[in-house]
């Protein structure tokens, strides 16, 4: 099992800012911006290219959730940036799909 189900499980702590029946975010451990949370599917599903289209629902949930995080951190109006990495490559070290959200900064481009 991978760390990220292990923290939709509740085997491992960590400081969770929203949760729904399908959905978990919480703030990530080497933070890049004054607001970066992680929000992962309940369900383990290791990347982007492994999600199937029965996944649409839950991918989708995921960019809401992302939303509400902003809001709930009050950097919806100021902007904040999203972003989902897709193999080592890319910079996912957890394969376990997983959106950043960041922001209270203002970010460059290209981001890396």
């Amino acid at each position: 099992m991978c760390i990220f189900c292990k923290i939709a499980n509740k085997e491992i702590p960590a400081k969770i800012v929203l949760e729904d029946d399908q959905v978990i975010a919480f703030h990530d451990l080497n933070p890049q911006a004054p607001t970066h949370v992680l929000i992962i599917p309940k369900r383990h599903i290791a990347g982007i290219g492994q999600a199937e289209p029965g996944d649409e629902a839950v991918l989708g949930r995921l960019l809401l959730a992302a939303r509400r995080v902003a809001e709930q951190a009050g950097i919806a109006e100021s902007g904040f940036r999203i972003v989902v990495n897709h193999g080592a490559n890319a910079g996912q070290t957890v394969f376990h799909i997983h959106v950043h959200v960041l922001g209270g900064r203002p970010m460059a481009w290209p981001p890396g």
